[in-house]
């Protein structure tokens, strides 16, 4: 009996891919004025475009600094992530230590 593929998909922070099922989905949602905001779907039920993301805080700041959720959801202008950010915060355990994954780099920037 052949074994059935699971289905793969590409980290919007990290651009590894990884089984859907390790990924955390997240969708744009959109108000009467226009502005979009980031939601988290562990479920994989919301409809519309969605894009995925290892629910990791260091996959999440590399995918705000580098702008690819609106790349990934086909969505121009800014994109407001808070939701996603307490999702992705909530979901790590913490150790004590501060993040250094959220800490802003100084390397390459000119003195």
């Amino acid at each position: 009996m052949a074994r059935r593929a699971l289905p793969e998909r590409t980290c919007v922070g990290c651009r590894k891919r990884a089984p859907a099922s390790e990924l955390l989905r997240m969708v744009a949602v959109g108000d009467e004025a226009g502005h979009y905001s980031l939601r988290p779907d562990p479920g994989r039920r919301l409809p519309g475009r969605g894009a995925h993301m290892h629910p990791d805080p260091a996959c999440f700041a590399q995918a705000v600094r580098r702008r690819a959720f609106g790349r990934a959801l086909r969505i121009t202008g800014v994109l407001d992530h808070g939701a996603l950010a307490e999702h992705v915060d909530a979901q790590t355990p913490t150790t004590g230590q501060p993040d250094r994954s959220r800490v802003a780099s100084k390397v390459g920037r000119p003195t």
